[in-house]
């Protein structure tokens, strides 16, 4: 069965890039454009694997972030912050609220992949 991730970004053009070397993985790729949207998918979808961007439309990725985090059934959600925010205390901000990585755009689709599986590693071998 394919691990399966959660995409969160208010671009339907990344999204739908993403989606699709993401697929070419073998990972089963689910979308949502802001983040009310992502919280309920999370809950209904329940995804292996969060990519979250942090400029999102109503509620913030930083607060979806934190609402993962601060909630027992998505406590251990893998989360890669993917966003334009490339400054050093928008890092510190992001991993602060519970991303355990991430990684700012623009950014090489091969590295992208190289994050997903990292984190997969991880949290198959690590915890």
């Amino acid at each position: 069965m394919a691990k399966k991730i959660l995409v969160i970004d208010d671009d339907p053009g990344l999204l739908e890039l993403v989606g699709f070397i993401l697929e070419q993985q073998g990972y089963e790729v689910i979308t949502a454009l802001d983040g009310s949207e992502g919280l309920r998918k999370v809950m209904e979808e329940k995804p292996d694997c969060l990519i979250l961007d942090i400029m999102l439309p109503g509620i913030d990725g930083i607060e979806v972030c934190r609402y993962l985090r601060a909630n027992p059934k998505t406590a251990n959600l893998p989360i890669l912050m993917l966003t334009a925010k490339a400054l050093p205390r928008d890092q510190k901000i992001g991993f602060e609220s519970g991303a355990d990585d991430y990684l700012t755009k623009p950014f090489a689709l091969s590295e992208l992949v190289k994050r997903v599986k990292s984190l997969f590693f991880f949290f198959v071998n690590g915890e």
